[in-house]
């Protein structure tokens, strides 16, 4: 066999991975796994990182972030703690038994801290505490409290469907129609409203490029075909515009910029990420719609830098990005109308969590046989 080649790393890669581990809600091991990195090396990044910074700034601050790094290293140690009596624990009884272990735990640590490395809400615990009940009622309780906490991790958006894969792949034996009822009878149920901007203009005077999409969005492997869009959020303050790129393969967003003006500088910033993340081969298609953001000489010079090949939606066409438009509403239905943004700083915040911690490590899509689009690739890569 031959030498396997090493993976080179740029710094602004190394950057982005550790801005993932402070700002996506995930552990560095899974932050690692998503990137396909070790996680000595992403440990060693984030060491000298935030040394650095230590370094750089004042006294005090270098010891609030001392405290808070033996704070993150005491739950740290917590977490092994029980996760390694968890897996003792589980052997006897599969995962239906975590309320038995929380029960039996709690004298020795918080049970809110034990609900949530072992992943069920605090009311379920305490609901299956408080029985008696039938069998088929107890079971319930037990099901509804991983419902609810699937939930919540959802932003409260998963339905049955993709509520049962869930369930399913923790291992609980359990029908579709009876995670249904559970949801219909406890109201779990998300609502959505909606708020309009445009966000392209197409009045300009650049070139535009050709389409070679065509609407083809089929894919056989990862960075062999992008989209790009720009879309908007509304706060207290005003605006807050948001521009991803979406890789059509596992719909995984490899790159996303937020700003609260229109400009090339923000579709611009989402391209850089997603390059300086994934480093794409030459050929891959981006396709994009006509908006003067694209067609800028600076964003085309980008493309061209990486041997990126442009493609563009037909005039008036809205149908040549759906997939990427599909995205966005499934950002703006799962997160941004559900919930009211006070600062545009506060929206930038969720849509990170939501996006680095949420869609791309957990979200299952139906379309990839209900796996998300990082386990998605992995998969794929394993198969291959």
């Amino acid at each position: 066999m031959g030498k396997r080649e090493r993976r080179i790393f740029t710094e602004d890669f190394k950057k982005e991975a550790v801005r993932l581990t402070e700002t996506s809600g995930r552990t560095i091991g899974q932050v690692a796994d998503d990137l396909g990195i070790g996680l000595s090396s992403l440990t060693r990044w984030r060491r000298q990182y935030r040394e650095a910074d230590l370094l750089a700034g004042p006294h005090e601050d270098a010891a609030k972030e001392l405290a808070r790094l033996r704070k993150e290293n005491e739950l740290l140690r917590q977490e092994r703690e029980i996760l390694k009596r968890a897996a003792n624990f589980f052997r006897q009884g599969g995962k239906s038994m975590r309320f038995e272990l929380i029960d039996q735990a709690k004298k020795e640590f918080p049970v809110h801290r034990l609900c949530d490395v072992l992943g069920v809400s605090e009311s379920g615990y305490f609901a299956w505490k408080g029985r008696p009940a039938s069998r088929r009622q107890g079971e319930d309780m037990v099901l509804l409290a991983h419902i609810r906490a699937q939930f919540s991790t959802s932003s409260e958006t998963y339905g049955a469907p993709r509520m049962h894969a869930e369930l399913t792949e923790e291992g609980l034996a359990v029908g579709r129609h009876r995670v249904a009822r559970l949801m219909r009878d406890n109201g779990l149920k998300a609502l959505q409203k909606r708020r309009y901007k445009k966000t392209t203009d197409s009045s300009h005077g650049s070139p535009v490029a050709a389409n070679l999409l065509d609407q083809d969005f089929a894919c056989d492997r990862p960075d062999q075909k992008w989209g790009a869009d720009i879309s908007y959020i509304w706060t207290a303050e005003g605006w807050l515009y948001l521009a991803i790129v979406l890789d059509l393969y596992s719909r995984r967003i490899v790159g996303w910029a937020t700003s609260d003006r229109l400009k090339k500088d923000l579709a611009l910033n989402a391209l850089r990420r997603a390059i300086t993340l994934r480093n794409p081969p030459s050929g891959l298609i981006q396709h994009t719609d006509r908006g003067s953001q694209y067609c800028s000489h600076d964003y085309q010079r980008l493309l061209k830098a990486h041997d990126i090949i442009p493609s563009m939606s037909g005039k008036g066409n809205c149908y040549d990005n759906a997939m990427v438009e599909t995205v966005f509403k499934t950002i703006k239905s799962e997160l941004v109308w559900r919930t009211i943004f006070q600062t545009r700083a506060a929206a930038e915040w969720a849509l990170g969590r939501y996006i680095d911690g949420f869609y791309n490590p957990r979200r299952r899509h139906s379309a990839l046989g209900y796996k998300s689009p990082a386990s998605f690739e992995a998969t794929m890569a394993i198969s291959e």
